[in-house]
């Protein structure tokens, strides 16, 4: 179970890195012109792999779910974590990913680039709320879990 514990906690805190970075920049860069924003979208090519942590997570915390189904806090508490990464990914493929395509991940600036902009990082912000009360509460199932 401590394992499980571990891996479920790395992986969600490496979920955590691309939406706080995102919503740390956003203040910043919901100001920028056009030319100015596509070329600080720049930085993130290849953050796609972010995905495969948060997939992870998304399955090591279910697995740990089920392991602590007999316990009742430490199971509520991660159950609701897997609440929060299930809705983060809803989130990131209802807003972000729809204007990553509109905007052949921010290559092409479509009419309605600053709209598409607004959901992107307004979506990113809104996930990593998520993943971060998704990552408090796993702490607080880990630090309630019974140890035998």
């Amino acid at each position: 179970m401590i394992a499980l514990q571990f891996i479920a906690l790395l992986l969600t805190a490496i979920a955590l890195v691309p939406g706080d970075a995102h919503a740390a920049s956003a203040l910043s860069k919901l100001g920028m012109s056009q030319s100015d924003y596509f070329v600080a979208q720049m930085a993130y090519n290849g953050w796609a792999l972010f995905g495969v942590a948060q997939i992870a997570a998304l399955g090591v915390n279910i697995a740990l779910a089920v392991a602590s189904r007999g316990k009742a806090m430490p199971f509520r508490l991660t159950a609701a974590t897997v609440v929060c990464l299930v809705a983060g990914l809803a989130i990131f493929f209802a807003f972000t990913y729809p204007a990553n395509v509109a905007t052949q991940n921010w290559t092409v600036a479509p009419a309605d680039w600053q709209a598409l902009r607004w959901r992107w990082e307004i979506s990113h912000a809104v996930n990593a709320a998520l993943t971060l009360i998704g990552f408090g509460t796993l702490c607080l199932a880990t630090l309630t879990m019974p140890r035998a």
